[in-house]
């Protein structure tokens, strides 16, 4: 990740060259104070005749360094936020940059908790862990360094109580850092897990208001947050610990200074100001190695996070850009090559197996077919949202692989079972398919999908502001915006999966004739349950067990097709084939 650093090396060096100066003028104030004490109260040097203007000159030194300390330390802050602020958002950026160029494949793999986790979270933990490494780490060693210099200036034998102290406080360190480590790990794996249940929860609210199922869900969220609250308590323990067995070492350490300065005071070595200001620097000494423990539990944890957000920044994209970008001379053609497809991790579990079929520009097509038996999927391998396991798939008759993504996707239109609505306007959401999309567009793309009529009930028309999830709106009112939103793009191919499931056969009929009578020059492959909704195709594909079962018109299949007889009879018998024409 140094990378991100190298952006703002400036802020990455000035904040600890003010550090610098905040630090020396915290270890040249113990110096003054010895000063005020031997020369100004006791007058070591004045027949013990103490001198007021003294204490009164030194104490202004005083004052002035830390102001001068104090301005420092405001700088050296704002420039280590301005790094660590500035490296986070580039990362955050990039790191959000990666998963949306994930396949569905490699976002399933990671989980969507987890990915908000690591965009968040884990980002947060690395941000801090820059401002320790340029501020805190800094101080931490510039007082460590600086105070054995001072103290071993006023007298060696004060080094001795050091040299005792320190090994205690860095074995005492070394050990709760080592157990508290790879907890930081599961911490966020905990984390993880909550951010999960939260978000099927808040994305599945009417599936979980429907089914009463309240209480199970609090229990699931309880369990994962218990177990979260767990990990964070055993951290917090055993650093709870470490504090007061550091603040003991410190302590024995303060008094040892103090027994050795009261001997050396009355052999006449050292002054009784020189001791108070060892006493300053062994505190201040001890105090950095015990921040340096803290600054280890930032590293720890920031490493931990730090690795999770490495392996999305280096997970490759699965479905890779082609090369092509070019104009070709077919518009709107789609062709299926002895296509096979098994989603990864299935093994040799083929969802698709042997697909030849070939839609010509401008063609309606229907896809019908048990639940399961591969529907979606065949779609889903035309804009390459996954990649075929075997054989090709050519869009106006070059390869899918072979196509910038871009390119590729700006020639497919989609709408699906499961309308995503964003929290927008209405105009905004069918702008997704075309940002620039003026007003007229907007009317007759919506005209076309038979939302004009509920979206001019509305006081604010096309300016309506939806809900979150489109709650405010009904199943058949979200999925009509969303085939307004694929009827406004620029496509050449339109793929409704199930996209009119919501909607009456009336609903249902007169979008087909728009479809028809507004789009004609687009290629239009619908995916549906019902045989009403394909039943006026060019031609109906009926797939059955991930192959073509068989290829026809409504009327060729009810003479050829014994399965496709078959769902006719059973959507007959439940009244699913009345005629609404």
């Amino acid at each position: 990740m140094s990378k991100y650093l190298k952006k703002y090396w400036i802020f990455a060096v000035l904040a600890p060259l003010f550090m610098l100066g905040e630090v020396t003028m915290d270890l040249l104030q113990p110096r003054l104070m010895s000063t005020i004490v031997d020369e100004g109260v006791l007058g070591l040097h004045n027949h013990n005749v103490g001198d007021l203007q003294l204490v009164i000159s030194t104490g202004l030194q005083m004052i002035g360094l830390v102001l001068i300390g104090c301005c420092c330390g405001i700088l050296s802050g704002v420039f280590a936020n301005l790094c660590s602020q500035n490296f986070g958002n580039d990362l955050r950026k990039d790191t959000f940059r990666r998963i949306m160029s994930f396949s569905f494949e490699q976002t399933e793999r990671f989980s969507t908790g987890s990915l908000i986790t690591r965009v968040t979270n884990d980002i947060t933990q690395v941000q801090n862990l820059v401002m320790q490494a340029i501020r805190g780490f800094v101080r931490t060693f510039l007082l460590f360094g600086g105070g054995i210099f001072f103290m071993l200036g006023l007298d060696l034998s004060f080094g001795v109580v050091v040299a005792c102290a320190l090994p205690l406080v860095i074995l005492c360190a070394a050990f709760f850092i080592g157990k508290a480590s790879p907890k930081f790990s599961v911490l966020q794996s905990r984390l993880d897990r909550v951010n999960s249940i939260l978000q099927e929860n808040l994305s599945g609210a009417r599936v979980v208001k429907a089914y009463v199922k309240e209480p199970y869900e609090q229990a699931r969220f309880q369990t994962a947050n218990t177990q979260l609250v767990g990990t964070q308590v055993d951290i917090l323990l055993l650093f709870s610990y470490m504090t007061p067995i550091m603040n003991i070492i410190l302590n024995i350490s303060v008094a040892a200074v103090i027994k050795v300065g009261a001997i050396h005071v009355q052999a006449g070595a050292i002054t009784p100001g020189n001791v108070m200001a060892a006493i300053t620097y062994v505190s201040q000494i001890l105090n950095a190695v015990v921040r340096v423990s803290m600054i280890f539990q930032t590293i720890s944890r920031g490493a931990a996070s730090g690795k999770r957000i490495n392996e999305v920044l280096r997970c490759a994209p699965v479905i890779t850009d082609g090369s092509f970008s070019g104009d070709t001379k077919e518009k709107g053609t789609v062709e299926f090559r002895d296509v096979s497809f098994a989603y990864p991790g299935m093994g040799e579990e083929h969802v698709l197996q042997h697909i030849n079929l070939r839609v010509a520009a401008g063609e309606t097509i229907g896809i019908l077919g048990s639940t399961g038996c591969g529907k979606s999927t065949l779609v889903s391998l035309i804009p390459r949202f996954y990649d075929v396991s075997d054989g090709s798939v050519l869009v106006d008759g070059v390869d899918v692989k072979d196509y910038r993504l871009k390119e590729l996707r700006d020639k497919v239109s989609f709408a699906l079972q499961k309308s995503e609505i964003f929290s927008a306007s209405i105009a905004e959401n069918i702008r997704w398919g075309k940002p620039e999309a003026s007003e007229e567009e907007l009317a007759q793309a919506a005209s076309s999908a038979q939302a004009m009529e509920f979206i001019q009930q509305r006081s604010d028309g096309f300016e309506t502001k939806v809900d979150q999830q489109g709650m405010s709106l009904s199943g058949g009112q979200k999925q009509r915006l969303a085939i307004s939103r694929a009827l406004v793009k620029p496509a050449e191919i339109l793929i409704l999966d199930d996209a009119t499931s919501a909607l009456d056969l009336r609903t249902e009929h007169r979008l087909y004739e728009a479809l028809e009578t507004y789009h004609p020059e687009m290629t239009k492959i619908i995916i549906a349950q019902r045989i009403h909704s394909v039943m006026d195709a060019d031609r109906i594909v009926v797939l059955e067990n991930g192959e073509i079962a068989d290829v026809g018109t409504h009327a060729e299949l009810l003479e050829n097709s014994e399965v496709y007889r078959e769902i006719y009879r059973s959507q007959r018998k439940t009244g699913g084939e009345t005629d609404v024409r």
